[in-house]
């Protein structure tokens, strides 16, 4: 039982031999890798309490972990349900990730009128100026498998019912705009009316646009997800260049708002309102679960799928080139800190980093944008208390004014002797 074997044509005694040979590589991680949550909650009584065909999908939830034993999470569902039919595996190792209390059920809340003055979250409040702002959410559709169980055929077909929708989508106004695609077709003799070149897809990755080739990922590739490329990928971007969805990616959508700009509620209310118009349209019904908000392929996004971050120069929280002690400032704070380019990316060459709320499950999105500009706040505080220690430091010493040496004292004469 591994990556590219089948079970299907395995006797029963093959496959218990099968499932033995895997348990003992699991408690091997587990014993080696103790921070891999996939090994840790997949035990054998768990998987026996299924029967032989959920067993397979159970283990392709698991295989990402088992197959990269570095894994913190290791793990993504393969259908809308499988949080549910696989709840005893699933649930511990969500709470676990997210610090969740066992009775804990996501909220769903986008009202942010009391956030804030009014609603309006001003970072020239907190003195800044204009900051690079983005919310993006992860989203996929009920009727379809999750992305890592989708074969070629199925993301065609998720394909066209998207592209269906943004037919209907750039009918309004506000969001007119283009589609790209990178499926080569949409099944023999079916021309892709979207299709876009190598050089045009290479531009649009070098922008920022359209996400790269997912195969890279180790944790991506074990988990299927990025299989059958480039079918079923692409993205749409609004004419105002403020608005892109990517499709086919680790979630089926990447939905994201982003602009420059002094006031946090402008991007977040706007991601709304396309959020809002997309799931009008006929045949777009988001995947939900009951205690966990919306689906995503990995449970680190389940709830509100959302991720909302700023650019922020911290040039004296980043004195020594790296963002050492600003995620070291920024963990307490509940933040993220990562390079301006995504994860695993160099700080900006002035201090620039993207932070974010670390939170997703059993939190309201309207308490995600207000968490960021409560940390924004508190971090520019922390930044202001380096540079005045970096100014001390630096400062320079006041010289003490030079003595005059002793002047040697002549020796005492002794006293003469009558």
């Amino acid at each position: 039982m591994g990556s590219g074997v089948s079970t299907e044509n395995m006797t029963d005694e093959q496959y218990k031999e099968a499932v033995d040979k895997l348990f003992a590589e699991v408690a091997s991680i587990r014993e080696s890798n103790p921070g891999n949550r996939c090994v840790k909650y997949l035990t054998r009584e768990i998987f026996d309490s299924y029967e032989r065909a959920d067993q397979m999908t159970l283990y392709k939830c698991a295989r990402t972990g088992i197959e990269n034993k570095d894994s913190g999470l290791g793990c993504y569902a393969m259908k809308p349900e499988d949080y549910t039919k696989f709840e005893n595996f699933f649930d511990p190792l969500i709470r676990d990730y997210h610090g969740a209390a066992a009775d804990a059920v996501h909220v769903t809340d986008w009202d942010a009128s009391a956030v804030g003055e009014n609603g309006v979250l001003d970072v020239t409040k907190l003195g800044l100026e204009e900051l690079s702002m983005r919310v993006r959410v992860g989203r996929n559709l009920a009727q379809f498998n999750l992305p890592g169980l989708m074969d070629q055929a199925e993301r065609i077909k998720f394909e066209v019912t998207m592209l269906q929708a943004f037919a209907k989508l750039i009918e309004d106004p506000e969001f007119k705009g283009t589609i790209y695609s990178m499926s080569p077709n949409h099944g023999e003799g079916v021309e892709n009316p979207n299709l876009i070149d190598d050089a045009k897809y290479k531009e649009l990755v070098d922008a920022h646009v359209m996400f790269k080739d997912m195969d890279a990922d180790p944790f991506l590739k074990s988990a299927g997800i990025s299989s059958d490329w480039p079918y079923g990928r692409g993205c749409w971007q609004s004419e105002d260049k403020q608005c892109i969805i990517w499709f086919g990616e680790e979630d089926q959508l990447r939905i994201m708002c982003m602009k420059k700009g002094t006031k946090l509620n402008e991007v977040f209310d706007r991601l709304k309102k396309l959020l809002d118009k997309v799931e009008s349209i006929d045949g777009i019904e988001f995947a939900k679960s009951d205690k966990y908000g919306y689906v995503t392929s990995c449970p680190s996004n389940l709830g509100t799928g959302m991720r909302a971050s700023v650019h922020v120069k911290l040039p004296n929280l980043t004195s020594d080139g790296t963002d050492a002690k600003a995620k070291e400032v920024c963990n307490p704070l509940g933040l993220s800190v990562r390079g301006t380019g995504g994860e695993h990316t160099p700080i900006g060459a002035d201090g620039t980093v993207d932070i974010s709320p670390r939170a997703r499950l059993f939190i309201k999105e309207r308490d995600i944008i207000q968490a960021l500009f409560d940390g924004i706040s508190k971090l520019m505080v922390k930044e202001k208390e380096a540079a005045s220690a970096t100014t001390t430091e630096e400062a320079p010493k006041e010289e003490a004014p030079k003595e005059e040496a002793p002047k040697e004292e002549a020796p005492k004469e002794e006293p003469k002797t009558e």
